[in-house]
C-alpha cells in the first residue's frame, strides 16, 4: 500500500508516482501502479449502468440510465425479500478497492439487510492469518522499517521484488552498504532470489518441515534463547521433546528437496544473527496444511528470541496492529447474529447447492469469482442461473460481470475519497479524489449509500460524506491507531500507526508465544507445529505429474490490473513455466501452445521453458481474464478444498499435466 501522487491536467490523471515525502514510499512505485494513470483513463472502462440484453455470460447489454438500475435493483430486491427472506441476498465485495469506506459499505449494506454474510478472504489470505493469530494472536508483526537494524533477512515464500518493492529496496540498500545478508526460501527462483546471498529452492509443500529442521538443529547446537523461551512462550517443552526429533537434517533434506549443506547452513546464519527478520510471503498457506507451514515458520523468532530485538522477528501482514472502529461501517446497527455464511472461495458450490432459501440475489463489487475461485466451471454454471439477479460494479467488463443482470460502472480508487491502512507497512493516510469518476461511474460507497436509501435504510453511515463516515472509525479506535489526530489524517498527512515497542507482543490467550495452541486442540487441529505428507496430495501424485505454483505476475498479478493495455503486454499472453527436463519429456519446446489438464478439465497456455522452477512443478504467474489465453483460466482446474487452518484455498495442493495444444485440438475436432 503505496504512498502516491497523481499529477491531473485539466481533470486529468496524466501520471501517477510515489510520493517522495513519504519515509516508506520514498518517492517510486512498482511497474505496476505507475501505470494506473492508464487505468483510470483505458478506454475499455464501463462508462453507463448495463442490461443484460443477451444469455448470461455473452456480454450482451442495453445501456440504461442509474435510476432504472437501481429502481430495478431494489424492486427485484425487495421482491425476493418478501418471497425468500433476506437470506436469499448476498453481498460479494472484496478488495479490489483498497479504501476502507468503498470497501467496508457495501459490507455494511448487506449487514444491514440481513443478507447472507460473505466469509471474506478466504481466496487470499485467511489461512495465513488465522494461523498467524493462534500463534501470535491478532497483532502486526515486525515494522519492515525496522530492517535498517536487521543482520539478516529471510523472504520466506514472499518474492520481494513483485509485491514488497520498497521493503525490497530498503533490503538492497543495506546489502550494498553493509552487506546484509539475504536468504531466499521459494519453490521459484523469483528475481529476488536470483539477489540472494543463499537460495533453497524448496519442495511445495514442505515449509513446515524446514522450519522444524532449523528449529532441531537449534536445539542440537545449544543455540535456542533458553531465558526467551521460558519468559515468553508456551509449550516449547512439548515440540522438542516429541516433534524435533523427527526432524534431523538428512530427513528434513530428503523431504524438502534441499542439500543437507544447505539445510545446515541456513540454520547456522539464523541461529547465530543477532536480528534477524523474517518476512511472510502468503504462498506458502495456499496448500492442504498451509496453516501448519505459517505456524512453524512464524514460531522460528520465539526460538533464538529475535522476536524480542528490533530488526528481528517475523513479519506477515500489519493491519491487525491498525486498531479503528471497523463496525462503525461495516456493520451499521450493531451486531446483529450472523445466520448464514458462504465461504468466499466456495461460491460456485453455493451458487448451485445452497437451500432454505437458495442465493437468489446477488451483489458483486471489487471482485472477479469467475477468474479467482477454484472450480471456476462451479461459478460460470452458477452464474449462469436464469433464476439468479446478479449485479455487479466493477470500472471493467469482467468475466463475473458478463454473467450479470445489471452492470454498475464503478469509480477507481483515484476518483474517489477514502482513508487507506497499509497491510505491508504501519502506515495510514486519507487519499482525496484527483479527478471526476469516468463517464457515469460512481464509487462503492456512493453505490451502496443510494441502494440503502432505495431499500429504507436510515442509519446514519448511509447519509454521511466518505470523510465523515472515516471520521466514524476513530470513535471506539484503540492502540496507536487512536492516537492518531484525525484533523492531520484528513489534511493528508501519513500517519504511522506503530509505537516503538519492547519486543514483539503477543495477544494470544495466554499472552504468549504459542508453540502449543488449546485453541487449535479444540478444532482439532495438531495443536503443536508438525509437518506429515498430505494423504490426498499424495494419491494426486499418484495420478497427476506436476504440481501447480501459482505466483503473482510482475505486470498482471490479477485482473485488476488487465484493462492496461502496457501492462498486458508486458506480461505477454497467459503462460506456465515448465523445466527444460520435464519439457524434453513431453517433445514440448518454448514458446508452445500447450494444453494444461488434469480430471477438472483443461485450459490452454503459452510454455516458457526456463529452469525458475523445479522439476515436477508448473508455475503459472497470475489470474488472467479467459479471453486473454488460448483458452480457460488456471483455477479452473483447482479444487476447492479448505486449507488445515482458516478454511482458506488449496491452490497449490493441484496436480496436473501438459501437452501439446494443437494435438487437444485435433483430438476435440474429431
Amino acid at each position: 500500500m503505496c504512498s502516491l501522487i497523481a499529477h491531473v491536467d485539466n481533470g486529468k490523471v496524466v501520471r501517477v508516482e510515489g510520493d517522495p515525502d513519504h519515509p516508506y514510499t520514498a518517492g517510486f512505485a512498482c511497474g505496476k501502479v505507475n501505470r494506473d494513470a492508464d487505468l483510470v483513463n483505458s478506454p475499455e472502462r464501463v462508462l453507463a449502468p448495463l442490461k443484460r440484453s443477451g444469455p448470461k455470460g455473452s456480454g450482451q447489454f442495453t445501456p440504461i440510465t442509474w435510476d432504472e438500475a437501481l429502481d430495478e435493483i431494489t424492486t427485484r430486491w425487495k421482491a425476493i425479500i418478501q418471497e425468500s427472506g433476506p437470506l436469499a441476498l448476498l453481498g460479494y465485495a472484496y478488495s479490489a478497492h483498497q479504501g476502507l469506506m468503498n470497501r467496508g459499505l457495501v459490507s455494511g449494506l448487506f449487514h444491514r439487510l440481513g443478507g447472507t454474510r460473505l466469509l471474506a478472504g478466504t481466496v487470499c489470505d485467511t489461512c495465513c492469518e488465522e494461523a498467524w493469530n493462534f500463534t501470535l494472536g491478532p497483532v502486526g508483526g515486525a515494522d519492515p522499517e525496522d530492517v535498517v537494524h536487521s543482520d539478516l533477512v529471510i523472504s520466506w515464500g514472499a518474492d520481494l521484488a513483485a509485491t514488497n518493492l520498497h521493503f525490497y529496496s530498503l533490503v538492497e540498500h543495506a546489502k550494498k552498504s553493509r552487506g546484509l545478508p539475504l536468504v531466499v526460501i521459494d519453490p521459484r527462483r523469483t528475481r529476488s532470489a536470483k539477489n540472494a546471498d543463499l537460495y533453497l529452492p524448496i519442495r511445495i509443500g514442505t515449509d513446515a518441515a524446514l522450519a522444524l529442521g532449523v528449529m532441531h538443529i537449534l536445539v542440537r547446537d545449544k543455540l535456542v534463547d533458553r531465558d526467551y523461551v521460558a519468559r515468553h512462550t508456551l509449550g516449547f517443552d512439548e515440540v522438542e521433546r516429541d516433534i524435533l526429533p523427527k526432524f534431523p537434517p538428512e530427513k528434513v533434506a530428503e523431504i524438502t528437496g534441499l542439500p543437507v549443506a544447505d539445510i545446515e547452513k541456513f540454520a547456522s546464519m539464523y541461529g547465530k544473527a543477532k536480528a534477524a527478520m523474517i518476512r511472510l510471503g502468503e504462498g506458502m498457506t495456499r496448500l492442504a496444511a498451509g496453516g501448519q507451514a505459517l505456524r512453524a515458520v512464524a514460531l522460528l523468532p520465539g526460538v533464538t528470541g529475535h522476536f524480542a530485538v528490533k530488526g528481528g522477528g517475523a513479519m506477515l501482514l500489519t493491519a491487525a496492529s491498525c486498531d479503528l472502529n471497523y463496525a462503525a461501517v461495516r456493520r451499521p446497527g450493531g451486531g446483529a447474529p450472523v445466520t448464514r455464511t458462504v465461504n468466499h472461495l466456495r461460491l460456485g458450490e453455493d451458487l448451485l447447492n445452497m437451500k432454505d432459501p437458495p442465493i437468489r440475489a446477488l451483489f458483486i463489487s471489487a471482485n472477479n469469482p469467475a477468474v479467482t475461485c477454484p472450480e471456476v466451471h462451479k461459478v460460470q454454471k452458477g452464474l449462469s442461473r436464469e433464476d439468479l439477479f446478479t449485479v455487479v460494479h466493477d470500472p471493467f467488463m469482467t468475466d463475473t460481470a458478463k454473467y450479470a443482470d445489471i452492470v454498475l460502472p464503478a469509480a477507481l480508487y483515484l476518483e474517489t475519497d477514502d482513508l487507506y491502512r497499509a497491510y505491508g507497512a504501519y502506515w495510514m493516510q486519507w487519499g482525496p479524489a484527483a479527478a471526476k469518476p469516468a463517464g457515469e461511474a460512481r464509487s462503492n460507497f456512493d453505490v451502496a449509500q443510494a441502494l440503502a436509501g432505495r431499500m429504507g435504510l436510515t442509519d446514519r453511515i448511509f447519509t454521511l460524506t466518505p470523510q465523515d463516515a472515516a471520521k466514524e472509525l476513530f470513535k471506539g479506535a484503540t492502540g496507536p491507531a487512536a492516537e492518531a489526530d484525525p484533523a492531520k489524517v484528513f489534511a493528508g498527512e501519513s500517519i504511522h500507526i506503530k509505537h516503538d515497542w519492547d519486543g514483539q507482543p503477543f495477544k494470544t490467550p495466554s499472552g504468549k508465544l504459542e508453540f502449543y495452541s488449546e485453541q487449535l486442540a479444540k478444532i482439532g487441529v495438531s495443536p503443536v507445529p508438525d509437518w506429515q505428507p498430505d494423504a490426498i496430495d499424495e494419491a494426486e501424485a499418484k495420478k497427476w505429474p506436476l504440481r501447480l505454483l501459482t505466483a503473482p505476475g510482475y505486470f498482471q498479478a490479477h485482473t485488476a490490473y488487465s484493462g492496461v493495455g502496457f501492462l498486458r503486454n508486458r506480461e505477454g499472453k497467459p503462460f506456465c513455466i515448465l523445466h527444460p527436463e520435464d519439457a524434453q519429456k513431453r517433445g514440448l519446446k518454448d514458446g508452445d501452445e500447450v494444453r494444461v489438464f488434469n480430471d477438472r478439465g483443461e485450459i490452454g497456455l503459452m510454455l516458457k521453458v526456463v529452469d525458475e522452477v523445479q522439476p515436477g512443478v508448473l508455475l503459472v504467474p497470475g489470474q488472467r481474464p479467459t479471453g486473454e489465453a488460448l483458452s480457460g483460466t488456471i483455477n479452473m482446474l483447482c479444487s476447492d478444498r479448505f486449507t488445515d487452518i482458516g478454511e482458506g484455498a488449496t491452490y497449490q495442493s493441484t496436480w496436473l499435466d501438459i501437452g501439446p495444444w494443437k494435438a487437444a485440438s485435433r483430438v476435440a475436432a474429431e
